[in-house]
């Protein structure tokens, strides 16, 4: 409940309700940031309590393994298609010699598109207006 104004309190008085009043507030707060210090709490309980929290880790650790383990499997039988294995055949070997071709042809395509860049470069040079000496 409320109490009641008290006139006849003198300055210094005043001043010393306060003070206290700050003091309480300010320890009120240091246990709330306390309290709500989720880090060093976690930090302090493993400190202490070592043991629970590796055991805790343990468990978990095995049920995360064993638990996908138990997943039903179900295998499906395919049905060997006629006329996809010759045309596989055929692509890996095409796939093949492509890129044995690529590996003879690179010093050649190389050479040739430097010797192009370097046409290119060279009739720019030559087209390029040269800087007059003004004086």
């Amino acid at each position: 409940m409320a109490k009641e104004p008290r006139h006849e309190q003198s300055a210094d008085e005043l001043k010393i309700e306060i003070a206290r009043s700050r003091d309480r507030v300010s320890r009120d707060l240091r246990v709330f940031r306390r309290e709500i210090d989720i880090p060093r709490r976690i930090k302090r309980s493993f400190q202490r309590q070592t043991g629970a929290w590796i055991t805790a880790a343990v468990v978990v650790g095995a049920l995360l393994i064993v638990l996908p383990a138990r997943r039903k499997v179900v295998e499906v039988e395919a049905k060997p298609r006629k006329g996809k294995q010759p045309k596989l055949l055929e692509a890996g070997f095409a796939l093949g010699a492509l890129k044995f071709a690529a590996t003879l042809l690179k010093p050649m395509i190389v050479s040739f598109v430097t010797k192009k860049m370097r046409g290119y470069t060279a009739d720019s040079y030559s087209e390029r207006p040269r800087p007059r000496n003004v004086f």
